[in-house]
């Protein structure tokens, strides 16, 4: 009980300052309206499926307030519903890494040895492998589903948490309340999850938004090659964009600019969530210390 109200305390000193800091609230702010608008879009803004050809490459006007795109279609509602697949897919592979790093990043220290000594080999071997060259040639040979997508990128992702959560777990290790777990002769589960973990939230939630920025880059990119199945998304407008020669029409920017705009605004949401999280619980870096 009082590990829990400790916990709560900290929250809400941490929800406090991080609410002071205008960056966090900003990256907040518009995180928070991306995930509201993919949610809401379908009902309100539905897709159009008709082409127009009479409509093709329309500069922004009232009726189409970004334009239209290469079929004639109003580019504003593929933007509204265009953050929904890649928020999902990002959301559900960070998941997926931190919950492989979390486990074996806090049971490598805890047992020790050579268990130990063997996953962090691993690691280091797995961190050489270069990541988006290997997604590009798997893309190509297979037929990747969203959800096959989320899991190749986070056990190919999990190396670098690994090491992350490793090196602040040994520093944990010998503290007071792991100890008297162990002499207690509990289960290393209980000593991860219910002792370990609880104090590096702030750390695996900081890894969190930085592994979903990764899963975006990374599904960004194939979708623009063209690699993954086509859906409406900001990458595949991107694709489309460059495929149909929209750079070269002047009333065609807005089909390139607008998911571009879109992306980057949700990257740097993510960014300065980060950033305002690490100012926040990275006692070398704040300027005020709560108790």
């Amino acid at each position: 009980m009082e590990s829990t109200q400790y916990l709560f305390k900290k929250f809400k000193v941490g929800l406090k300052a991080m609410l002071s800091d205008k960056i966090g609230v900003l990256g907040i702010s518009i995180l928070l309206i991306i995930i509201l608008l993919s949610a809401i879009s379908p009902y309100i803004f539905p897709l159009q499926s008709r082409a127009d050809p009479t409509q093709i490459f329309q500069p922004p006007s009232g009726e189409n307030w970004l334009g239209t795109d290469h079929m004639g279609r109003d580019i504003w509602p593929q933007i509204a519903n265009g953050g929904r697949g890649l928020l999902l897919l990002a959301f559900i592979t960070a998941s997926i890494s931190v919950m492989i790093g979390i486990f074996l990043g806090t049971a490598a220290p805890l047992i020790g040895g050579k268990f130990d000594e063997i996953l962090l080999f691993f690691a280091d071997v797995w961190l050489t492998i270069p990541r988006f060259p290997l997604l590009v040639v798997l893309s190509g040979f297979f037929n990747l589903t969203s959800y096959v997508l989320a899991l190749v990128l986070a056990i190919l992702s999990w190396a670098g948490l690994f090491r992350s959560i490793r090196a602040e777990v040994l520093s944990l290790k010998e503290r007071e309340y792991v100890e008297a777990a162990k002499m207690l002769d509990l289960s290393i589960i209980h000593v991860i999850f219910k002792e370990i973990t609880p104090n590096m939230m702030p750390f695996i939630i900081m890894n969190f938004t930085l592994m979903m920025r990764h899963a975006i880059y990374a599904q960004v990119g194939l979708f623009f090659l063209g690699l993954l199945p086509l859906e409406v998304n900001w990458g595949v407008m991107l694709n489309i964009a460059w495929a149909q020669g929209a750079i070269y029409h002047p009333d065609a920017l807005w089909f390139i600019l607008a998911p571009a705009i879109a992306i980057s605004l949700l990257i740097l949401s993510l960014v300065w969530i980060n950033r305002s999280l690490e100012n926040l619980f990275n006692p070398v870096l704040r300027t005020d210390h709560d108790d």
